[in-house]
């Protein structure tokens, strides 16, 4: 089973150590500084910086932008899939869930936008995907909107303390 691990970056040594994974993905603030756990080596480590914004970044702000998720698909495609895929930002709710979710697609895309986003729903009930993430992957992926759709359907998430890692399935385990 190909899993992604997403965790808020107060547990990514925990998450590494305890699912076993080799490669991570960091969805940071430039100014936010975090040592890599070191069962995760540097050259399987991916750093996009970025704040958690859903608009064009202004004054020392970062937007995501379509480098930043073109990243996350090339990272995906080069992940051996030995392992769990650990993907976190600062609370593990926003940048990360939408990170997991381009990975998951740009993997497996024979599979349905909304079948996954419940999938994401199921595992976390916190998880609010950032728009502007999902938009650009959902453009890059050519989903043609379906991805922006069932990340809308699903809604924001409940209020989170920023402690509630969980795990993403890239496919649904019940259709093959």
């Amino acid at each position: 089973m190909t899993v992604i691990v997403v965790s808020p970056l107060s547990r990514i040594a925990e998450m590494a150590v305890r699912h076993k994974a080799r490669e991570m993905i960091s969805l940071m603030a430039k100014e936010q500084a975090f040592h890599r756990p070191a069962v995760i080596q540097a050259d399987r480590h991916l750093l996009l910086n970025m704040n958690d914004i859903a608009f064009k970044g202004t004054g020392n702000l970062v937007a995501p932008d379509e480098k930043h998720v073109r990243a996350i698909i090339d990272f995906a495609a080069g992940w051996r899939q030995d392992a769990p895929l650990l993907i976190h930002c600062w609370m593990g709710v926003s940048r990360s869930p939408a990170a997991a979710l381009i990975a998951a697609l740009s993997l497996a895309p024979e599979q349905e936008d909304m079948a996954l986003a419940r999938r994401l729903r199921a595992a976390s009930p916190y998880a609010t995907p950032n728009t502007r993430i999902i938009e650009i992957g959902d453009a890059l992926l050519d989903r043609r909107g379906r991805l922006v759709d069932a990340v809308k359907a699903i809604g924001r998430g409940t209020d989170a303390d920023g402690n509630a890692p969980f795990s993403l399935t890239i496919r649904d385990n019940s259709s093959g």
